[in-house]
């Protein structure tokens, strides 16, 4: 991983330059003393992939700065600052910072966070191969057919049900869904390797009905069970979003909160959710929108990486 470093404190720059070099988390490839010194196509051009930036500087500062840099910048951002107001540091996440990194700086917290930040990218990389392979394990399979193997449903099934669980849905109706529809991919990739792309929610919806109706049932059946379990999906992926932004709103550094919530939404939808949380509006008048695909993706390749990583 390459890192970019901007703060005005010389000896912080130093000393997160030798954590990140001295656990072999990457290279810092440059730093500057100032948001204003920063400019987005630079550190596209050096291929940053991390971005460490203190959110208080003289000149310009933080939050100034990423959204200068936001549009053509891609990489990801981790806030570095004493500053302590949850509405300042909520501001910088809805503007794209990935995480949060408090002065004075501890070792142990800044190699937490960069290497949840490298997990992550590590993760939306194997979400973009989805539409080639997924995972290079499963490339790799020696399989004298050259065909990709099918996990066994249990397994995959368990890790569904662990994720279920950190994203505060494991007892709710359409958690059941979720999980057959973690069944009905990893079939689906076994059959089509995604090379098609991502299967369509109506088709994903569609087949999941299928497999439990069997090839009997009528087309009327089938569309009905398909737009019952979408709702139910619907209403799963509402909670957890409810769930998260519940967790960010009392304590936005904590650790299911920060791994999950712009892992499987929007950044800026969760920051939205959290704001009328805030307001006490209830979920039923809430007019976010989700991007249940999205939310069915990661949960479908972060399911595949906690068994094939277990």
């Amino acid at each position: 991983m390459l890192f970019y470093i901007v703060d005005d404190d010389e000896a912080v720059r130093l000393m997160l330059t030798e954590i990140i070099e001295d656990e072999d988390l990457g290279e810092v490839v440059g730093e500057a003393a100032d948001g204003s010194h920063l400019d987005g196509q630079v550190l596209t051009m050096r291929n940053v992939d991390i971005l460490l930036i203190d959110l208080l500087m003289p000149s310009q500062d933080g939050i100034e700065t990423i959204r200068k840099i936001r549009p053509t910048f891609k990489g990801k951002i981790i806030m570095i600052s004493q500053v302590e107001s949850k509405e300042l540091i909520a501001q910088a996440y809805s503007l794209g910072s990935e995480y949060y990194v408090q002065k004075p700086v501890n070792k142990i917290e800044v190699v937490t966070v960069i290497s949840k930040v490298m997990e992550k990218i590590r993760l939306e990389k194997s979400i973009q191969d989805i539409h080639k392979t997924l995972h290079a394990v499963i490339q790799n399979d020696p399989s004298p057919s050259g065909q990709k193997s099918v996990l066994p449903a249990k397994q995959i099934r368990e890790a569904g049900q662990f994720l279920l669980s950190e994203l505060g849905i494991s007892g709710d109706i359409g958690s059941h869904d979720l999980l057959d529809i973690l069944d009905y991919l990893d079939q689906f990739e076994h059959e089509h390797t995604f090379k098609n792309g991502f299967p369509a929610l109506k088709e994903v919806f569609g087949g999941v009905a299928l497999a439990r109706l069997g090839e009997r049932a009528d087309e009327q059946q089938l569309g009905k069970l398909a737009k019952a379990s979408e709702q139910r999906v619907r209403r799963a992926i509402y909670q957890s979003l409810n769930h998260l932004a519940s967790l960010g709103l009392a304590d936005v550094s904590n650790w299911k909160f920060e791994k999950y919530a712009s892992q499987f939404f929007d950044f800026t939808t969760v920051w939205k959710r959290m704001g009328e949380l805030k307001d006490r509006m209830p979920q039923s008048g809430s007019a976010i929108r989700i991007h249940m695909k999205k939310f069915i993706q990661v949960f479908y390749a972060e399911a595949k990486r906690i068994h094939l990583e277990g």
